[in-house]
């Protein structure tokens, strides 16, 4: 029996959205019980506003998603900022392309989970999975949550992005406060317990 491929796809203008990527994939590969790729979505800014954000340059060794990922993959983790409560352009731009795989109803059936970062705690961690959502639901998608499965989800004597819907990270508005240990157990957590999932029900 083959294993299942899970595309960990992200969108990071600072690296704070890389990092849980990075863990999500640790747990992914921790079951090995799916084989695992790891993408990120196309920048739609120009190097001009990026250089003025004071943005780093993106991994280059980090393929960029495309259509054809989405067609052959079984199952994906999607991540990506906040831009007021919904998908940064960039996401958008890439989904908005999709009108082909929609027609054909290539997606549905296929499972999805979501991560976040964002400026502050009540910032979106959980709005922009809801809003997120009815792009998932027009493709007949399986939205899989992580649910209240991780200890560090339950603290409150400090900071910690994530919530049922996906891991999380709070970077504050200045993008200073990279994510945390227990962020990152967090991420790890749910790509775990995503694999065990998708392997679950695949074939």
């Amino acid at each position: 029996m083959t294993k299942p491929t899970v595309y960990v796809v992200y969108y990071s203008t600072y690296g704070h959205v890389k990092i849980i990527a990075d863990s999500i994939v640790e747990g992914l590969k921790n079951t090995d019980l799916v084989d695992v790729k790891l993408c990120q979505f196309q920048e739609t800014l120009s190097v001009e506003i990026l250089e003025k954000m004071h943005a780093p340059a993106k991994d280059s060794e980090v393929p960029i998603f495309t259509l054809d990922d989405l067609s052959k993959g079984d199952a994906f983790l999607f991540g990506f900022p906040t831009r007021f409560g919904t998908m940064p352009a960039q996401v958008k731009t890439f989904w908005d392309s999709t009108g082909g795989l929609w027609a054909s109803g290539a997606l549905q059936g296929k499972m999805a989970g979501l991560f976040f970062s964002t400026a502050s705690q009540g910032g979106g961690q959980e709005t922009t999975a809801l809003t997120f959502l009815t792009t998932l639901v027009h493709h007949g998608m399986i939205y899989v949550p992580m649910g209240y499965t991780h200890q560090n989800l339950f603290g409150v004597d400090e900071v910690v992005g994530g919530s049922a819907y996906g891991a999380g990270t709070v970077a504050t508005s200045t993008g200073a406060r990279m994510p945390s240990d227990k962020e990152k157990e967090i991420a790890v957590n749910q790509g775990d317990r995503f694999a065990k999932t998708v392997s679950q029900y695949h074939n």
